[in-house]
Order: structure tokens, then sequence, then C-alpha cells
């Protein structure tokens, strides 16, 4: 694994445009440096246990994915791939991570409820869990502390660090240190006590649009394309940026951690792959930097600004953006 590399020249220009949240300031430390020797995000003073919820959640998903082998159809299959889209790209990389972590666009506040909406639906947590968990990477991307690192293990960063949970009360703590602007948020916090009944209420919709279409097969095939299979590979398209594209690939800029730009996860990824450039320039929205980096997540923004549904995007190659602030 390559070792850690010095800050990159042009990080400065990126600071000054960054949100003024706990997770932002801390990981802009100027006396911050990369630590020689790390431990396990769970070998802090966090009272950490087994996060039994999230373990039955995703071992759900994965044995009912399976059943997609028995009850194919075009329909089912045309549902697992629009879906993937809709959450795994807008709801995901658009909704949460692009407008709801690093504010690279603003938007009306009922277009933002809307993405958080979409974004719980793909499975990976409420939107300030989500919001939080990634802000405390940036923070500490690859030191310790770093909630998913590979540093700590490749299966580790891809999925065995949501085996970890914290008591109740650290765990609103957590939350009102690293994602303090959404926890302020009425409307998001019923939307994320809602995770749950919304898939629920998936489900009940893909059944009966099946069970009107084809009867209690195509209802059944539905539901497991549309959302046991679709969720696993959401799941595991958001993992691999955690893991892979901080195991292999190439870098653009020197930054801190071990991120790197990786084509393919960039592809299944929609954009998200373009790693290292997001780690040199969080708040920029579009993920890549090069001709051949397409980001289809970008697109998606761009289709937004021109629709008047977006403004303020931020791109520090096309100009600056001194005033645009986290809506």
């Amino acid at each position: 694994m390559a070792s850690v590399s010095k800050p990159a020249k042009k990080n400065s220009e990126n600071r000054k445009h960054e949100p003024t949240s706990p997770a932002h300031e801390e990981r802009l430390d100027p006396r911050r440096k990369p630590a020689p020797t790390r431990k396990p995000i769970r070998t802090d003073n966090t009272s950490w246990a087994i996060n039994w919820i999230a373990g039955g959640w995703l071992i759900a998903a994965h044995v009912g994915a399976i059943a997609a082998f028995w009850c194919f159809t075009w329909e089912g299959l045309a549902t697992c791939i629009f879906l993937h889209w809709l959450t795994g790209s807008i709801g995901i990389c658009l909704g949460f991570h692009r407008l709801l972590t690093h504010a690279s666009f603003r938007t009306y506040k009922p277009v933002k409820w809307f993405l958080a909406i979409i974004g719980g639906l793909a499975g990976e947590g409420p939107s300030s869990s989500w919001v939080a968990h990634h802000r405390q990477h940036h923070a500490l991307s690859d030191q310790e502390g770093d909630p998913h690192s590979p540093l700590d293990g490749a299966w580790w960063s891809h999925m065995l660090w949501l085996g970890w949970t914290r008591p109740d009360a650290e765990h609103r703590k957590y939350l009102e240190r690293w994602a303090p602007d959404l926890r302020r948020d009425r409307v998001l916090r019923f939307i994320d006590a809602m995770f749950l009944p919304l898939h629920f209420a998936m489900a009940g919709l893909l059944m009966g649009i099946g069970y009107a279409m084809g009867g209690w097969p195509m209802a059944t095939s539905l539901v497991v394309y549309g959302m046991f299979l679709r969720l696993v590979l959401v799941l595991h398209t958001t993992w691999f940026v955690n893991s892979a594209s901080h195991i292999w690939g190439y870098r653009n800029y020197e930054t801190t951690d071990h991120s790197k730009n990786n084509w393919w996860v960039a592809i299944i990824g929609y954009g998200e792959g373009w790693h290292n450039n997001h780690h040199a320039y969080p708040r920029m929205a579009p993920h890549g930097h090069k001709w051949w980096e397409f980001d289809m997540t970008y697109a998606a923004i761009r289709l937004l600004r021109l629709t008047g549904l977006a403004w303020d995007v931020v791109d520090y190659k096309q100009k600056s953006l001194e005033d645009a602030q986290p809506s």
C-alpha cells in the first residue's frame, strides 16, 4: 500500500469554501499529521457493542437477494436497475453525499427532504447517521478514528465496520457533533425516524404493482429484485467507495490519506469512484476532474441547475463561490 503523501498544493484554495461544521473544522486543522500507527475505531473510549439490528438487516437483505435466482422476470430486472440508479445515484450520491454532507449545491427545502427520503430507501441508514459517518471519515481519513479505513483491514472498511454501534446517549452526542445542521431540521429528523416504515411501504407498493401486472409470481419478482437484490447491490456499490477506492487506483492530487481514483468503482458508483479528486476538493460538485472521468451524478446536478432546482453549484475550477453556504 502506498505511503501517505504530502498535502495538496491546492488545499488552501479548497479550505476557504468548506462549511463550518465541527467535522470540517477538525479535518482542516493545519496541525493534523498522518498517524504513524492506528487502532480500529472500536478501541476508543466509546462503549461499543455489536450492532445486532444492522447485522440482522444486512443478513436479511442478502438472504432475500438469493431468491432472485428463482423468480427472474425482465420486469423485475428493469425495476432493480431503475431503483439502483434512483436510490444509489440520486438518493445517496447526490442527496446524502453531495448535498447533505458537503453542501456542493443549494436547493429548495422540499427538494432536500425528497432527496433524503430517496437516500433513506437505499438501505444505508438514516441521513443524519450517514452524514455523520462520512464527515468523520473526511476529518480523520485513514487515521486513527476513521470509521472505515482499509488500514484496519479491507473487509473492515467494506462492511464489517457496520457491525458495531454506540449506546443511544453516546450516539446522540455523536450526531450532534458531526451532523448538527441535520439534527436542527425537524423534517429530516422525522424522515430519519421513518427509515424502516418507508422500506415496508416501498415493498408494499412494489408488491401491489406486481400483483396487478401478473399476480403473485410478478409481485414476488418485483419485491425480490426491487427491494432485496437492489438493496444488496447498492450497499456493496457504496462500500466499494470506502474500501476499493482507498486501496486500488491512481491519484491526481497529493492528499494526506490513501484515497484513489478507481475507474470501475466510478462506473458502478455513478462517479463516486473518482475518490482522490473528492478528497482533494470535498465540496466540489463534479468528482471527475479529467475529461475521461465521467460523473453521472454531476450530470444530474447539472440538470437540476438547468431546471432551476439547484444553484450555487460549487466548482472551484470554474469560479469562486465565496458566499456559498450550506442550505
